[in-house]
Parts: structure tokens; C-alpha cells; sequence
């Protein structure tokens, strides 16, 4: 549903700057006034995003996260200009099947070290096409992986369980462990309702999140969704997740956060109290899923499951 819509977004988007071109040259018979038309077509996000970094700047005043430089602002911002037009009208809209999920290969041989798999959840207006270039490096290292895909799209994030259910179930199933589950976003959040519902601590190996809003996000307030409102700093929904979960929970997840995050702020909004934090430093909201650091925590998190599977005596049906 949401690769439809965005690919009609950006064929709405080429045809307005096709139009916008047409009318300046006819119009004004400017080549450089037709160029502008099709600049301020091309960079308008990068407005936008700029935008974006100025409330998050003014929204981490007082928090706790160490505060970037200059220098790390604007190369948080200039790597969201170009990922976002990247992720959102070409891998979300037209790749989101390109790459299959990978369990095959998952079993082993007695002889073998068990596998640990990974479950890839996405987050807000996103879909498994946020994932085409991990599921490629977890490929090339064996990793049986499930990438899902969180529908509706607008929906309240409880919806989001079953789907979460069926993806662990799924490699569990293949690989004969509790998987390591990644989650970007509002995914996060997904995740923990999901061992709300099915209170299943021991059905997964860690939780990797990465700039999850734990503690909601300020740009909520002004969410109309129902997902979206769920996410307010303070909110019922959040303020009941987080009485229902017993203390033990939050040592099973690494939350990957940025001061630079301009979706989830202030910072620390992004750290389940009790959980691992790891600091990314000049990475926003989108491109920080991109980064080595983070996808090298996911790979210490299979490792460390897969030590514990072998100790254990875990070996794939």
C-alpha cells in the first residue's frame, strides 16, 4: 500500500516539475529562471529538513546528550538530503520487493555453529525497501534475515503485533533460535507492544533499535495519525507500555541514538531507561540507519545470541 503511494507521490512530483518548467520557459523565456523553477523543485526537501534540524537544535537545549558541533549539524543535515530522496521515492517505492527474505541456508548441521536470524522492522510512513542495503550485506554474510512490512500504514501501533508475531515465528522456525530483531523508528516501539501481547522476553535474542522515540518525540505533538499520536512525549499509550513491561526488558535492547536525530528529540527520547545506549554521532533520523556503527552493533548482537545458542545446545530443526 505505501510503495503505491509513494510512487504516485513522485510521479506527481516529476509531472509538477515538468510543468513548472514548461510554464517558466513559456512564460518568461528564461533559461535561468526555468532552472530555478527546477532547483527549488529538487532541493525543496532540503528546506524542509533544515527546518527540522532548527527545532531539533532548539528542542536539545536542555538535554542530556552531548550537544554536536557546527561541523556535525551540518553533515547530519547534508547526509539526510541525500538519503531521504533516496529511501523514500526510489528504494520505499520501487525497490520494496526487489530484495526477497533470506531464510534459506538457515539450518545447520549438527557439526555447525547454530545461525542466529534477524527480523528488520521499519518504522513510521516506511517500508522493507528501508532495508535493500542490509538485507544485501546480512545476505553476504549468511545472516538469514525477514524484513516485514508494518500495515496499515496509519494505524495504531498495537496493529503492528501480529505482524512481528508471525515474522519471529518464521525464523525461529528456520533456524531453530530466538532471533535478533532490528528496528528503526517507530518500529521500535512496535516491537516492545509486541512482547506487551505476547510476553515473549524469551522468543528473542536482543532488540536493536535506532532512533526509536522510547520516550516519544516532541514533532508528535503535531501528528494527526493514530500511530503518530501514540508517539507523544507523556502520552497514555507510551505511559501504559511502559508501566506493562517488568524491569528485566530494557537489558535486552541496544538503543542506537544521535544528538543530530531531527525526527526523535530531544536526544535521549530515543533511550529505553535500563537499555544500552550507543551514540551516533552527526547522523539524522533516516541516514543513521545507513551508518557502519550501528549495522556493526547488530553484528555483535548476532554474535553474542549465537555464543549463547551454542552454549545452550541450540541447534536449527
Amino acid at each position: 500500500m505505501l510503495a503505491r503511494l509513494q510512487v504516485a507521490l513522485v510521479l506527481v512530483w516529476l509531472l509538477a516539475v515538468a510543468w513548472g518548467l514548461h510554464w517558466a520557459l513559456q512564460l518568461h523565456a528564461s533559461v535561468l529562471r526555468a532552472l530555478g523553477v527546477v532547483a527549488l523543485a529538487v532541493t525543496w526537501h532540503a528546506l524542509w529538513l533544515a527546518l527540522t534540524f532548527a527545532l531539533m537544535s532548539w528542542r536539545n537545549r536542555p538535554d542530556a546528550a552531548p550537544k554536536p558541533s557546527r561541523e556535525e549539524c551540518l553533515r547530519a543535515w547534508w547526509g539526510e538530503v541525500l538519503a531521504a530522496p533516496r529511501v523514500f521515492a526510489w528504494q520505499q517505492p520501487f525497490r520494496s520487493r526487489a530484495l526477497p527474505d533470506d531464510l534459506a541456508g538457515a539450518s545447520a548441521s549438527e557439526t555447525d555453529a547454530p545461525k542466529v536470524g534477524v527480523v528488520l522492522v521499519h518504522g513510521f510512513v516506511c517500508n522493507r525497501g528501508l532495508w535493500n542495503p542490509w538485507m544485501k550485506r546480512l545476505r553476504a554474510q549468511g545472516v538469514p534475515y525477514l524484513a516485514v512490512n508494518l500495515e496499515p500504514v496509519f494505524g495504531v501501533i498495537d496493529d503492528y503485533t501480529t505482524v512481528i508475531e508471525e515474522a519471529v515465528q518464521r525464523v525461529t522456525e528456520a533456524t531453530g533460535c530466538a532471533p535478533v530483531i532490528v528496528a528503526h523508528s517507530m518500529g521500535g516501539l512496535a516491537v516492545r507492544a509486541w512482547l506487551r501481547r505476547y510476553q515473549a522476553d524469551d522468543r528473542v535474542a536482543s532488540v536493536v533499535t535506532i532512533g526509536t522515540p522510547h520516550q516519544g518525540t516532541w514533532l508528535a505533538y503535531w501528528g494527526s495519525t493514530p500511530n503518530a499520536r501514540q508517539m507523544k512525549p507523556g502520552g497514555v499509550w507510551l505511559t501504559h507500555l511502559a508501566a506493562d513491561e517488568p524491569a528485566s526488558r530494557a537489558r535486552r535492547f541496544v538503543c542506537c541514538f544521535s544528538h543530530c536525530d531531527n525526527i526523535v528529540f530531544p536526544a535521549m527520547t530515543a533511550v529505553l531507561p535500563g537499555a544500552r545506549a550507543v551514540l551516533v554521532r552527526a547522523a539524522a533520523h533516516v541516514d543513521m540507519v545507513g551508518r557502519s556503527e550501528v549495522f556493526n552493533e547488530v553484528l555483535v548482537a548476532i554474535k553474542a545470541a549465537q555464543a549463547v545458542a551454542q552454549s545452550t545446545g541450540a541447534r536449527q530443526a
